[in-house]
């Protein structure tokens, strides 16, 4: 089964065919929300809303684990993070759809790992490609078919919020190597490779960074919206073509 991970701008799949919700527990708490279930073009599909279905969970206090557990534990063979981010590069304008290969982390105080506590064992696990490579090489052959057109690379800073960054913040980042600054790509994609269960992001540009363009002076809230409901169209259709072509069993590692 695949899942979606849905964040600002994705609080629903409006192609998804509803069979049913569950309110789950787990052993990390409560999730986001009730996970919802259904089909696409066939296709067995979870959808998550990462900041609840009233959008009311800030950044930093998102049960990443509980979320990604949850997937998992209800049978998710992959899972899709979608997130709203800001264009630090100026090639990156409020629309595009990005498709990151690396983060940067700049979070701090989140719940991280499964492995804590005095009875677990230490656990490292190999995060130089923190996205799985054939997810990934999956949704930019879904966009293809879906006639979206994505930037197929980008590195993507996570940052704590909820506030956005100064101009500063944004030069650091952008020496850092920072592509796209967004507040949710972390811990959860750490959390899904802990678990196992491959997993990958489709960034959508909602604004320029702080210091940018037309954010020079300060980001307009007011334009967010409008980009965000025409971009969010384009990564449905992506994710319909991702279902589409979907099968029981699928490894993404082996495609």
């Amino acid at each position: 089964m695949l899942a979606i991970i849905g964040g600002s701008g994705l609080l629903q799949l409006a192609n998804l065919d509803v069979s049913r919700r569950e309110v789950l527990r787990t052993p990390y708490g409560e999730p986001s929300g009730a996970v919802t279930f259904g089909q696409i073009r066939g296709r067995p599909v979870a959808f998550l809303a990462r900041h609840g279905y009233g959008h009311v969970i800030p950044p930093h206090e998102v049960n990443y684990r509980a979320n990604v557990w949850a997937l998992t534990e209800r049978g998710a063979r992959a899972i899709v993070a979608v997130a709203s981010v800001g264009g630090i590069q100026p090639d990156l304008k409020p629309g595009d759809v990005v498709i990151p290969h690396q983060i940067i982390d700049y979070t701090w105080g989140r719940k991280s790992t499964y492995h804590e506590g005095r009875d677990s064992a230490v656990v490292h696990i190999d995060f130089t490609e923190p996205y799985d490579p054939g997810l990934r090489v999956r949704l930019i052959a879904a966009a293809a078919a879906a006639g979206v057109t994505v930037s197929d690379s980008a590195v993507y800073a996570v940052t704590q919020g909820p506030r956005l960054e100064t101009a500063a913040e944004i030069d650091r980042l952008e020496r850092d190597g920072a592509d796209v600054v967004g507040m949710t790509g972390m811990p959860e994609a750490a959390l899904a490779r802990e678990m196992g269960v491959p997993y990958a992001a489709i960034n959508v540009v909602a604004n320029y960074a702080a210091g940018r363009a037309d954010s020079r002076t300060g980001v307009r809230f007011d334009a967010i919206e409008a980009v965000l409901e025409d971009a969010m169209s384009q990564v449905r259709a992506m994710i319909e073509k991702l279902a589409e072509n979907w099968k029981d069993g699928d490894d993404p590692a082996r495609s």
